[in-house]
């Protein structure tokens, strides 16, 4: 996403964990979104597993994909 864009987040929680970095999240909302982890959880190795409540952030609240920003 390029920085002039701007981006929604939302919380909600980690329902399964999937290969290659990626989460099946329920939001707050209701909605289930594909997230994968943020380049500085990657880099710091934050852990995430199902269960875990998290920050999401996306382009728009109707995209069905996102990124893990912050694990709460």
């Amino acid at each position: 996403m390029k920085s002039d864009q701007k981006s929604v987040q939302v919380e909600g929680f980690v329902e399964e964990a999937l290969p290659g970095l990626l989460f099946r999240v329920k939001l707050d909302n209701g909605n289930e979104v594909l997230a994968h982890l943020a380049g500085k959880m990657r880099i710091y190795r934050i852990r995430v597993i199902p269960g875990d409540r998290v920050i999401v952030e996306m382009p728009s609240i109707e995209d069905r994909r996102g990124r893990i920003v912050r694990r709460l």
